[in-house]
């Protein structure tokens, strides 16, 4: 991990916005999987791409099942997202798109 610690995510998700991003997350398919690598700082950053493009983001957990809930605390921090949920060997993390951002406006 890097020396800096991530920033936090900015607020907790209420009960309600997590029912609608679990609901939201069935419909999509893991993009991310994390392997035999593990954590790594090019696994990071194409985590970070994606969440920048998609808010939402499934990360399936190919060999470190038994280690999923610390591992999903770990990648949320280090990308400054929310972890929705840890079903199964799949993560749910999101992280709003910044207000004007050039995806937001579909460029």
């Amino acid at each position: 991990m890097s020396e800096t610690p991530a920033q936090p995510a900015s607020q907790p998700l209420s009960k309600a916005e997590i029912r609608k991003l679990k609901s939201r997350a069935q419909l999509i398919e893991a993009t991310v999987r994390l392997g035999k690598g593990g954590v790594s700082p090019a696994f990071i950053s194409g985590l970070d791409r994606e969440l920048a493009l998609h808010e939402l983001v499934k990360v399936r957990l190919a060999d470190l099942k038994d280690q999923r809930h610390e591992i999903a605390d770990e990648i949320a921090r280090a990308t400054s997202s929310q972890l929705v949920t840890v079903i199964g060997h799949v993560v749910v993390l999101y992280r709003p798109k910044p207000a004007g951002s050039p995806a937001e406006k579909g460029a």
